[in-house]
């Protein structure tokens, strides 16, 4: 609008600010003469029609500008105009400008007159197309405006609402009207309302829109939280002018829940596929208690913990969570739990148990036995096998609780409890199916490992019980023997060793390995050791033993025995070789009067030896076949040993892992051994602190033996002629020995066994007869001949002469036997010294049982 300012009354129109009406509607104007003719031309006119005003000036307006057709009744108009009457109508007209374009104008004639007082005429002209197109605009306007489904304000500059929509006014209340004025800090919280207007000047300042700004707030009288989505664009006059923001906002609430839920389902997708790779990686409960919590928390949750029955982690059989027969017994609970796993995603801050745990409940610590009170929700959870919701207690952080019990094999075996604090969002039915399928993923891996251990406990047993008890002790030797189970995350495997006294207080040293884990292995390791020390006490060669052996392994795996499985072995190549059992062995006999060690190798790592002074040697001998394979001979070596070495024998377990290959391991393992004068036992833990064998990916076997043999005044050695009196010499050589070592009280038993093993030898031997006595621990008398004929013990009958001497050997020693060698045969008795624990002397009855 216009402003009038001046002094003295001077009057001075000034121009109107942009906005104006005509700044849409392009006005033009001229005059006609009282001839009819073009007087005045204006320059809207001009541009309207495309001439200038030198080209129309004095020429008749109809002519130039109206059709053809038109003209007629155009020159009518005229004529009534310059009689006086005012005329209003439309008039089509045609341009002289480029192309000839027809329009349509809308014409107003003033009549007017002249200073001479003629008759003419004042025109004024819109361009009708102009005025429609204000029309039409006015109407979209108004049509979005007012029928849009989607809240629509209009902001002036200064942010407040200039105008809105019948839909905005549904949402937020009153008429369309009552809003203008406000701002959006009436509408929004005040986070949201300051963020609303700094885009509302972002985008009056910059011009840049806003498309899809997230508001969140309520309606009136609804506490339901709702969002929006808003967008934001300038809004400008026809002259360019800013005069405010347009603002159109969707309700996307339906849209947001979907979203979330579809982001949930995705989210809790992603914590199944995460739980299936990470829980049950191990055997060991607590880890696979822990591997839950490391998946739902805080994936999932925001607190959780994991209590499992502590009969289940005890192995005993009584069904988890029995309750006891009296108040006392069952702790007026749930039975007894051990809270194995605990997570949190909230440090720093006292949490106290969920409200539905009773009054004064203190979460218990990670590793404490504890009973869940027998009201409580969660101890409800265990008996019903249902999900509990318990809700946070006063003043907890804790918002909500899901109590889940673990279920495997329609047995409940603890329980999970998921915690949200206040400030997450609510566990939903959603949240409660996926913490169901959580808690039954890990409770069938932790009964899986419950399995495990109770069969690794077992075969552990089995597998112990089959070892030799405490330190063995052997004739001209100090052994240290060490054994180290794989951990619990691995199957127990086929490891052994033994130590075996042979006749002549020679020893048989054996360290074997079953291949393949479990129960399995361990049995089978049990049956060869079993059958190592049948086959030690018939006293047959290293070699022979593990011949022996072979036949044996390949025989565990049938029902059929060692004969047949050996026949389809080899007459079948489809034969099942998961069946076989193989096993890797090494055999050695160590005579401490000789010094020397005989060796035989079946598939194991060779035998170390460590002279006084010098390093480690691995024994070149000959490592043949596993057993179990067949077909091949095995072969032995006899190495002499001098007084002070050391002597080891070992599995593989001790020098091989994922991370060591096996020549770093036996590198490794020789030069552990560099200082073997240190005490054995010593010397044994030295070599496993070194070699770092706690990895726990096998079992390990470790035997060592440090050689002292029997001294030279401890052996009596003599070779007699094949003759009668050698008989009463052979008396008169153990005599006089016994008396030399201060074992008179033998003397007289010596001598009648002595006697009879030689008349023995006399009559059914041959060739030259040696006598030994051998003194360690036990006297040990040997009788050697050059037969092959092994003598057998019979009962002689009443009136038989004879036949009674070996009855009266077996009666008055210790032990007795015989062994082939390889010129004869030696037979033997062993007695126990006098200060020892000796065999009491035979009665009467025993005596006369022989007659």
């Amino acid at each position: 609008m216009s402003e009038i300012s001046g002094a003295a009354g001077d009057v001075v129109w000034q121009s109107s600010p942009p906005g104006s009406i005509y700044d849409y509607i392009k006005v033009a104007s001229f005059s006609i003469g009282p001839d009819g003719l073009v007087d005045q031309w204006s320059e809207r006119a001009a541009e309207l029609f495309g001439v200038g005003a030198d080209e129309v000036r004095g020429r008749d307006p109809v002519e130039v500008f109206m059709p053809a057709d038109q003209r007629s009744r155009g020159h009518r108009k005229v004529k009534e105009i310059l009689d006086g009457k005012e005329w209003t109508g439309l008039v089509p007209f045609r341009t002289n400008g480029a192309g000839g374009q027809h329009g349509l104008a809308e014409v107003y004639v003033m009549p007017s007159e002249t200073e001479r007082g003629e008759r003419a005429a004042l025109c004024i002209v819109v361009d009708v197309r102009a005025l429609r197109r204000i029309e039409t605009d006015l109407a979209a306007s108004q049509a979005i405006f007012g029928q849009s489904p989607f809240g629509f304000l209009l902001f002036d500059t200064r942010l407040k609402v200039q105008r809105a929509n019948q839909r905005f006014a549904t949402v937020f209340g009153g008429r369309a009207d009552d809003h203008q004025g406000r701002t959006v800090h009436d509408y929004l919280s005040r986070p949201e309302a300051e963020r609303m207007t700094a885009a509302l000047e972002r985008v009056l300042k910059t011009g840049e829109s806003v498309t899809d700004l997230q508001i969140v707030g309520t309606r009136p009288g609804d506490a339901e939280r709702r969002h929006w989505s808003v967008n934001l664009y300038r809004v400008h006059s026809g002259s360019g002018r800013s005069i405010g923001v347009a603002g159109v906002g969707t309700d996307v609430t339906r849209r947001h829940i979907a979203a979330r839920e579809a982001a949930s389902a995705r989210r809790n997708l992603a914590l199944l596929n995460e739980a299936s790779a990470r829980i049950g990686n191990s055997l060991d409960l607590e880890t696979t208690a822990r591997e839950l919590l490391g998946v739902a928390v805080p994936g999932f949750c925001d607190l959780a913990s994991v209590d499992l029955y502590q009969s289940l982690l005890t192995g005993e059989e009584a069904p988890p969570g029995r309750w006891g027969s009296s108040e006392a017994d069952s702790g007026g609970g749930s039975a007894r739990l051990r809270r194995v796993a605990f997570a949190s995603a909230v440090s720093d801050v006292p949490l106290t148990g969920p409200g539905g745990e009773g009054d004064g409940y203190v979460p218990p610590e990670v590793g404490a036995v504890h009973r869940f009170p027998f009201s409580s929700l969660s101890a409800s959870a265990l008996r019903t096998g249902r999900v509990q919701t318990i809700p946070g207690a006063a003043g907890s952080l804790v918002q909500s609780t899901f109590a889940v019990p673990m279920v495997a094999h329609d047995s409940v075996i603890g329980l999970v409890q998921f915690s949200r604090t206040k400030g997450s969002e609510p566990f939903g039915e959603r949240d409660r199916a996926l913490a169901v399928e959580l808690a039954a993923r890990a409770a069938v891996c932790i009964d899986n490992a419950r399995l495990y251990r109770r069969e690794h406990e077992r075969a552990l047993i089995l597998q112990r019980s089959l070892l030799p008890p405490g330190d063995p002790e052997a004739a001209g030797l100090d052994i240290a023997c060490r054994y180290l189970p794989g951990n619990t995350a691995t199957e127990v495997g086929g490891d052994w060793f033994d130590v075996i006294e042979l006749p002549g207080h020679r020893t048989a040293l054996v360290v074997g390995d079953v291949m393949g884990r479990g129960l399995r292995a361990a049995v089978a390791m049990g049956e060869l050791r079993t059958a190592v020390r049948t086959l030690a006490l018939l006293d047959l060669e290293p070699a022979e033993v593990l011949s022996a052996l072979d036949e044996i392994a390949r025989g565990l795996g049938s029902p059929s025995g060692a004969q047949q499985a050996s026949r389809v072995a080899h007459k079948s190549r489809d034969a099942d070789l998961a069946e076989v059992y193989l096993a890797t062995c090494v055999y050695a006999v160590y005579d401490p009067v000789t010094r020397r060690c005989t060796f035989a190798n079946a598939g194991h790592l060779p035998p170390v030896l460590v002279e006084p002074g010098e390093e480690a040697l691995m024994l070149d001998v000959p490592p043949g076949m596993p057993l179990g394979v067949g077909g091949e001979p095995f072969e032995q070596v006899e190495v002499d040993v001098t007084e002070g070495a050391l002597l080891a024998l070992y599995t593989d377990g001790l020098v091989e892992s994922r991370d060591q290959p096996l020549d770093e391991g036996l590198d490794a393992f020789r030069a552990a051994l560099a200082h073997p004068s240190r005490p054995l036992e010593d010397v044994c833990d030295h070599v496993l602190n070194t070699l770092d064998t706690r990895h726990g990916e096998d079992d390990i076997a470790l035997l060592m033996a440090r050689i002292q043999g029997l001294p030279a005044e401890a052996v009596g050695d003599w070779r007699l002629p094949r003759e009668p009196r050698s008989v009463g010499r052979a008396r008169e050589l153990a005599r006089t020995q016994l008396l030399a070592w201060d074992l008179e009280p033998l003397v007289d038993t010596v001598e009648l066994l002595v006697s009879e093993l030689v008349t023995n030898a006399m009559r059914y031997g041959e060739g030259e007869i040696r006598l030994r006595l051998l003194l360690d621990r036990t006297l040990v008398c040997e009788v050697w001949d050059a037969g092959l004929v092994q003598p057998r013990r019979r009962r002689a009958r009443d009136t038989d002469e004879g036949g009674r001497g070996l009855q009266l050997v077996g009666l008055l020693s210790a032990a007795w036997g015989s062994r082939r060698t390889p010129r004869g045969k030696t037979v033997w008795f062993e007695l126990a010294l006098p200060d020892g624990d000796s065999s009491a002397e035979p009665t009467v009855e025993q005596l006369l049982s022989m007659f």
